[in-house]
C-alpha cells in the first residue's frame, strides 16, 4: 500500500476553508499515487474546538461539511479524516454527546470507522466535557489491506484491559492508522514513537500542524514498519503531504535538531499563527536591555517579519545607559522598528500627584513598572496591534512581577520557559546570528527600578526547583500568594508538559 500522510493546519471554525484544505491535500496525495490519504484528528472543525461543540448549529454545520468533502473527494482514493459527530446513543442531559471520530470517505459517502475510546481529562484536555467514548472498532479493508484506525490517545491507552492497538492487531489489522491533534511539548515525539513501537505492527501516525491560542501543533507525522523502524517522518511545524510505500525499505534519516531549535520553531509558529488567525498586523515589545525582552523581540521578528514589529525602550533615572544602547543595537540587528520614550516625566508627575502614597520601596518600583505599561499600551492603541509580554516561567511561578505592569500583554511567548531555558535559547540564537548584544547575555538580571538593583535569585538553583513544583502540580507559599497574578496573564504558549494557562485550574482563594 502507498499511504498519503497529509498533516495540515486546519483553522478552527473555518469549515469551508478546512474542506478546501483537505481537498488540496487529497489532490496532492492522489497525484503522488496514494492508495489511502490520512488527515489529522478534528481536521474539519479545527482543533481543539472546545465549547464551540456545545453549539448544536456548529455541529450540524460540521456534518454538512463532512458530506460536502466526501462528495467532492469521491473520485479520489479513500480518505480518513477526523471530525466530531453525534453518537448513536443519547448522552446525559446537557451533554452534547459527540464522538471524536475518524471518518472514512469513499465513493462519495462517509462513515465512522473509529472513535476515541480513551477521553483524557488532564492538563489542557477536557474531552469528557464534549465527547462520549467510542466502542471497539474492527479493521477495515482498504486497497486489499486490513487497516485498524485509532484516534490519538487510544494509541497509548495501555491501562485498560482491551488495549486498542493490541485488540486491532489481534483482529487481523495489518496496519494501524493513528489520527492525532497532539500538541507540542518538549520530548513529545519520543513519547509518540515509544507508544507506536509497542503496537507490534506497522503504524502510520498523522498529526496536525499550526497553532490555536496556547497550543502549538508540531506535525512530525511518521510511518513505522513492523519492526518499529522509521520509514518516513514529515517536517516539523509545517504543513506537508507525503506518500509512503509501506513495502519500501527504511532509508537514512537526518539527525534530530537540538532542543533549542525545536523550541524556537515552536514559539515562532505560535506567535505567527496567533497573529495571522486573529488578524493582528503588528506587535510591540518593551525592550529593557535584558535577555527576556531580547528573546521575545527575536521570536517576533522571525514570526511576523521585521517590518511588523516595533521595540520600545523606556529608560528611567535608574537605567544603565548600556541597557538602552543594547536595546537599540538589538533592534537594528533585527531590522525592527525602535522607539525611545523617557520615563522620567511620567515618573516625576506620578511622584507629585501621588505624594504621600509613593513612600519608596515596592510601591515606588511598581509605579514605574505600571507607567511603562501605560507607554506600551499607548503605542498599541494608537497604531493598532498587540503587546507581547516578556515574562518567563520562573518569574510567573515566583510571582516576581508587577500586576498591571510587566504582567500586561496579549500573548506571552516565553512564559513557559524557565530563566535558564531563556538564556540557553538566547545563546543558541547568538551562536547562529550576531543579533543579541553581548551585554544583554552577560549582565546580571535586573528590573532597574532602584539604584543597583539585581534580581534576588540564583536562577540556576531556583528555576528548576520551582518548575518541579509546577510539573508535579504542587505549590509553595510564594506560588499560592501570586496565583491571582497568573490568572490575569495573557495567552501563554505551551511548550512543556505543565504550563500556566487553561490546563492549570488552581483556586486563588485557599488555605
Amino acid at each position: 500500500m502507498k499511504i498519503g500522510l497529509a498533516q495540515i493546519d486546519a483553522h478552527l471554525g473555518d469549515l469551508e476553508g478546512n474542506v478546501e484544505r483537505c481537498l488540496a491535500a487529497i489532490d496532492r496525495a492522489r497525484s503522488l499515487g496514494a492508495d489511502l490519504v490520512v488527515l489529522p484528528e478534528l481536521t474539519l472543525p479545527g482543533g481543539p474546538p472546545r465549547d464551540m461543540l456545545l453549539d448544536s448549529s456548529f455541529v450540524e454545520s460540521l456534518g454538512a461539511a463532512a458530506d460536502d468533502l466526501a462528495w467532492r473527494a469521491r473520485s479520489g482514493p479513500p480518505v480518513i479524516v477526523g471530525s466530531a459527530v453525534p453518537a448513536a446513543v443519547p448522552a446525559a442531559p446537557g451533554h452534547p454527546g459527540l464522538l471524536d471520530a475518524a471518518l472514512l470517505l469513499e465513493g462519495g459517502t462517509r462513515r465512522v470507522v473509529a472513535a476515541k475510546r480513551h477521553l483524557p481529562c488532564r492538563d489542557v484536555s477536557f474531552d469528557p466535557r464534549w465527547f462520549v467514548p467510542g466502542g471497539a472498532a474492527a479493521p477495515v479493508v482498504i486497497a486489499g489491506v486490513a487497516v485498524g484506525v485509532l484516534v490519538n490517545e487510544d494509541l497509548e491507552d495501555a491501562e485498560h484491559a482491551a488495549y486498542p492497538p493490541g485488540a486491532l492487531r489481534d483482529a487481523g489489522a495489518e496496519l494501524l492508522v493513528v489520527i492525532a491533534a497532539s500538541h507540542y511539548r518538549k520530548g513529545v515525539l519520543e513519547r509518540r514513537l515509544r507508544h507506536a513501537r509497542r503496537a507490534g505492527c506497522p503504524v502510520a501516525f498523522v498529526n496536525a500542524t499550526g497553532a490555536v491560542d496556547e497550543l502549538v501543533f508540531d506535525g512530525r507525522s511518521f510511518v513505522l514498519d513492523g519492526r518499529g523502524e522509521e520509514l518516513a517522518r514529515l517536517a516539523a511545524f509545517a504543513d506537508a503531504v507525503r506518500v509512503v510505500d509501506l513495502e519500501a525499505p527504511a532509508g537514512p534519516r537526518t539527525a534530530d535538531p537540538p532542543l533549542e531549535e525545536e523550541l524556537f520553531r515552536a514559539l515562532v509558529l505560535g506567535v505567527r499563527e496567533f497573529a495571522r488567525k486573529n488578524r493582528i498586523g503588528h506587535a510591540f515589545v518593551g525592550v529593557s536591555g535584558g535577555v527576556d525582552s531580547a528573546l521575545v523581540a527575536v521570536i517576533a521578528a522571525e514570526a511576523l517579519g521585521p517590518e511588523h514589529v516595533t521595540a520600545i525602550a523606556i529608560p528611567s533615572r535608574y537605567t544603565d545607559p548600556r541597557s538602552t544602547s543594547s536595546a537599540r543595537e538589538l533592534a537594528a540587528g533585527l531590522g525592527i522598528g525602535f522607539e525611545v520614550v523617557d520615563l522620567e516625566p511620567l515618573h516625576a508627575a506620578a511622584e507629585t500627584g501621588l505624594a504621600g502614597v509613593i513612600d519608596g520601596g515596592t510601591t515606588a518600583e511598581n509605579v514605574q513598572a505600571r507607567l511603562r505599561m501605560v507607554v506600551l499600551m499607548a503605542f498599541v492603541n494608537s497604531r493598532g496591534g498587540m503587546l507581547l509580554n516578556t515574562s518567563n516561567k520562573t518569574e510567573l511561578t515566583l510571582g516576581y512581577s508587577t500586576l498591571y505592569g510587566d504582567t500586561a500583554g496579549t500573548l506571552c511567548p516565553i512564559a513557559d520557559l524557565t530563566k535558564p531555558e531563556v538564556y540557553a535559547l538566547a545563546r543558541w540564537i547568538a551562536g547562529r546570528r550576531a543579533v543579541i548584544p553581548p551585554f544583554i547575555l552577560e549582565r546580571p538580571p535586573s528590573a532597574e527600578l532602584r539604584p543597583g538593583q539585581v534580581d534576588p535569585f540564583d536562577y540556576d538553583v531556583v528555576a528548576p526547583a520551582v518548575d518541579t513544583l509546577v510539573q508535579h502540580d504542587r505549590s509553595d507559599v510564594a506560588m499560592r500568594r501570586s496565583e491571582h497574578k497568573r490568572r490575569q496573564f495573557g495567552v501563554v504558549l505551551k511548550v512543556s508538559e505543565r504550563s500556566f494557562g487553561s490546563g492549570r485550574l488552581v483556586p486563588i482563594t485557599r488555605r
